[in-house]
């Protein structure tokens, strides 16, 4: 691969606990709490990094930046329903994972995840040596006072999308960079966003499933049969004993104000507060369902399941919107610091 240059609590009360308890009282809070149930709660302590310290941040992100002003989005934390979210000790993280690989395995969602953690471990050891080579496939940052290597690889389908001579063809039922995939020892996927994509967009031509070729699918099906492929291949090629598997759940866009109960607004521009509670009006989309039921169908329980839409669903405030290095509005991805640092505090909380 050709190296490219590419542009796409209560807290002082939980920090004593973990001091004298350690790690046990996280694994508690994973095991007696639904993570991904609560609201989110004021904190003058938050962000957990200062977005213009970080070195990793890139111009679809970065909204302070790009010109953003209004920071109140920088100060919710995430408040499960009866427990604490323990918080992200960077300097721990490394540590555990010293001399251990990490991939982030999607499209530009896991991009966004991805970048945030980076600048949490950076925020947590700032004098930190760290080397980064950027390809064509993967971005590949090592922290090399630990040996620790966090690597993004961009697959927008998890399956494989093959040039011949018909076109490009979407192969649901091939996964062939597993082979790369499964050398890691934490391995973090994500897909859906890139299922619903048509027009000039789109990055196939025609569709291949169970050896039949068509121009095109029923899209929810094409995620549902790529899912399937993808557990097949986690259930056969991972060696679930060394590595440990998440899958991300679908982040969710904020352009439809009636989403949320403000039908006049037609995207994040404007929103600078969460919705209030624990629900959000319009309900989840229908990749939750989908991921959970092809999750549950495996033979073996090995997959992590992140499931951060509802939570993220609630942050309609936290996008760049037009504060970005493109000027284009934005209601799809995260602002940094922001969501994302939510999402790698939980999955701190399942690997501690």
């Amino acid at each position: 691969m050709g190296r490219v240059f590419i542009e796409e609590f209560s807290f002082i009360v939980f920090v004593v606990v973990l001091a004298v308890f350690g790690s046990y009282e996280v694994n508690a809070a994973v095991e007696k709490c639904d993570l991904f149930d609560g609201n989110w709660v004021v904190d003058k302590s938050y962000p957990l990094y200062n977005s213009t310290a970080c070195p990793f941040i890139r111009k679809e992100f970065d909204c302070i930046k790009f010109g953003r002003t209004n920071l109140e989005y920088l100060k919710y934390r995430w408040q499960p329903n009866g427990c604490v979210l323990p918080r992200f000790y960077g300097k721990d993280f490394l540590t555990k994972f010293k001399g251990k690989k990490i991939m982030y395995i999607g499209d530009s969602l896991s991009l966004n995840n991805f970048e945030s953690l980076l600048c949490l471990l950076h925020a947590a050891v700032p004098e930190v040596k760290f080397k980064q080579d950027i390809y064509k496939e993967n971005v590949t940052v090592t922290f090399q006072d630990f040996g620790v290597q966090v690597v993004l690889f961009h697959s927008n389908f998890l399956v494989d999308i093959e040039v011949e001579p018909k076109g490009r063809v979407l192969k649901l039922d091939s996964i062939k960079n597993g082979q790369i995939w499964k050398q890691f020892d934490l391995l973090i996927f994500n897909t859906w966003l890139w299922y619903s994509r048509s027009g000039p967009g789109q990055p196939w031509d025609f569709v291949e499933v169970g050896g039949k070729i068509s121009k095109d699918m029923d899209r929810v099906e094409a995620f549902r049969a790529g899912l399937n492929t993808w557990t097949k291949w986690v259930g056969t090629h991972v060696d679930t004993a060394k590595t440990k598997v998440f899958f991300q759940g679908a982040s969710p866009a904020h352009y439809h104000g009636s989403d949320w109960g403000e039908p006049v607004v037609n995207n994040c521009l404007n929103e600078t507060t969460p919705v209030s509670g624990s629900t959000y009006p319009s309900g989840l989309p229908i990749a939750v369902n989908i991921v959970k039921e092809v999750l549950k169908n495996m033979s073996k329980p090995v997959v992590n399941l992140l499931d951060i839409t509802k939570l993220s669903q609630l942050r309609k405030d936290g996008h760049p919107s037009k504060f970005n290095g493109f000027k284009g509005m934005d209601c799809t991805h995260w602002c940094l610091a922001g969501v994302p640092d939510t999402w790698n505090q939980i999955l701190y909380a399942y690997l501690t």
